[in-house]
């Protein structure tokens, strides 16, 4: 059976690494007015401006994956939540609302046209970024199946194949991994 979809969705948070299910907190991040925008389920990692904003391919200092962003709105003066960013936001307060535990575990579809192998467990991947639809503003990121080796200094790392039966067939495109961030913000030793 092929998988159910080509369209990326970014990093869906889907269960901490481990034994347990949770149902864990979002960490709260500053973002500069007029920033990059961002989509659910995003990339979000630390810049050296002390802001947090969206991370494309190769980029470091990962926290997590998006949830939303929470602002008071400039035309209307009033608190909003909202899923996305636009770029056009000039909110002074804009705070990002993340899955941020470095033992988070997503799912990630592979930009892989054609099959994968259960032999890319355990390797690295970087994300390929695109631009979220404006539909949904859902993250259109991937995980980059031209990258899959076993580098440390890539973003993700395949830990499994997703347990869902429309997204799990090695043997057609589009596979959905279960993946941990590996350059994580949290455990990277160095600054950024």
């Amino acid at each position: 059976m092929a998988n159910s979809s080509t369209i990326g969705f970014g990093l869906k948070p889907i269960r901490a690494y481990g034994n347990g299910y949770e149902s864990m907190g979002l960490g709260e991040y500053p973002v500069a007015a007029s920033s990059a925008a961002m989509f659910f389920q995003d990339l979000i990692v630390q810049a050296a401006t002390g802001f947090v904003t969206v991370g494309t391919a190769g980029t470091e200092n990962i926290l997590g994956s998006l949830n939303g962003v929470f602002f008071t709105d400039t035309n209307t003066s009033k608190p909003t939540f909202a899923n996305h960013l636009l770029a056009n936001n000039t909110a002074a307060n804009i705070v990002a609302l993340v899955n941020d535990s470095p033992m988070q575990q997503y799912e990630v579809r592979s930009n892989n046209a054609a099959a994968s192998a259960q032999t890319d467990v355990g390797n690295t991947a970087d994300i390929a970024y695109a631009a979220g639809s404006t539909a949904n503003f859902v993250s259109r990121a991937t995980l980059n199946d031209a990258t899959l080796n076993n580098n440390a200094t890539q973003q993700l790392k395949v830990i499994g194949v997703s347990r869902d039966p429309e997204n799990q067939d090695l043997t057609t495109a589009n596979v959905v991994w279960r993946v941990l961030i590996n350059q994580s913000f949290f455990n990277d030793l160095t600054g950024v």
